[in-house]
């Protein structure tokens, strides 16, 4: 492997948690999820941006801005196809501001093609979603900015507005960009504050056709792709990963043959792959340690069925 170091490497270790389909929804539930969730040290609460039996991001993260003091909150991530960057850009700032300054502004193309169909909304090819994002970030920026915003672009066109509130993060609250291929990733590189490392979605599912996408080899690749395109940015980056499984316990090699059978992977590649913890609290707590030094990732985003199971982890690592 290529050397690689700068500022990616040097970050301290954050948890995030994906809230986005908890067990109950109603005002006392959330807001008990919340303080649970800002008790045991994770960094931020993120809820995804979809439209099957989930949350709805805006809603949710007002109300756990306001169960909690600490807590940071993200939208992980919202679907550009499904809000005008304008009206975006309003929430957004909305969210910072009466959260005090703790929103993380995930965004995406969109990619899960359940939501399209069902919602009978058009799904464009991923190159089409990649350039009408590009032209979404630099309208949601304007947006933020002190000056009315003059955009001009093939998707969208803004006549001298002035987005209003600002955000209390200036610029603006980081930005979160996420993705598996090299389109997404550069674009990522080149606009975000934190890039997610994700495997491939362009196929609208996640099914074990990715599994090829989340070995380290590949995730070696997409980070040389990351600092190409980042330039005299890397610096100033930080890399998160998304983990799709997280199981503390004593038989590793058990989990990783079946993780490894399910996804088309070798025993040692699922035990290696980024997007997987399993083992013991310290063997992960090593595997992290690990993967900060190879390939740079301080940021872990974890599914809301590991709250408890990682907190050891959370509480050994956290800030560290």
């Amino acid at each position: 492997m290529t050397e690689i170091s700068g500022g990616p490497y040097k970050r301290p270790f954050r948890f995030n948690i994906q809230c986005s389909s908890p067990e109950r929804v109603d005002p006392a539930s959330w807001a008990a999820l919340a303080r649970q969730v800002e008790d045991l040290g994770y960094a931020t609460l993120t809820v995804s941006d979809h439209l099957d039996e989930q949350v709805a991001p805006i809603a949710a993260l007002m109300a756990a801005a306001d169960a909690t003091t600490t807590l940071r909150i993200g939208a992980m991530v919202f679907s550009n196809d499904y809000r005008h960057p304008v009206v975006l850009a309003k929430e957004a700032a909305t969210l910072d501001a009466l959260s005090g300054g703790r929103f993380e502004l995930g965004l995406g193309a969109g990619w899960m093609t359940s939501d399209y169909q069902r919602a009978g909304l058009p799904l464009d090819p991923p190159g089409v979603r990649i350039a009408r994002l590009a032209e979404s970030l630099a309208v949601i920026k304007g947006m933020f900015a002190p000056e009315p915003l003059y955009y001009d672009g093939r998707y969208y066109q803004v006549d001298g507005l002035n987005g209003t509130p600002k955000p209390t993060q200036r610029p603006h609250p980081p930005i979160v960009i996420g993705g598996g291929g090299r389109r997404l990733l550069t674009l990522a590189a080149r606009e975000a504050d934190i890039i997610g490392l994700n495997m491939n979605m362009a196929g609208g599912v996640i099914d074990a056709s990715l599994g090829p996408n989340a070995t380290a080899a590949a995730t070696e690749e997409k980070i040389g792709w990351i600092r190409e395109a980042a330039g005299a940015r890397w610096d100033e980056l930080s890399l998160q990963v998304r983990i799709h499984l997280a199981i503390v316990t004593e038989d590793r090699h058990q989990i990783a043959e079946q993780l490894a059978a399910g996804f088309g992977l070798t025993t040692e590649q699922a035990l290696v792959t980024p997007h997987a913890l399993v083992g013991s609290v310290d063997q992960i707590c090593d595997d992290l340690v690990e993967r900060r030094e190879r390939f740079g990732l301080s940021t872990l985003g974890v599914a809301l069925d590991a709250l408890t199971d990682l907190a050891p982890v959370v509480a050994r690592l956290a800030g560290t």
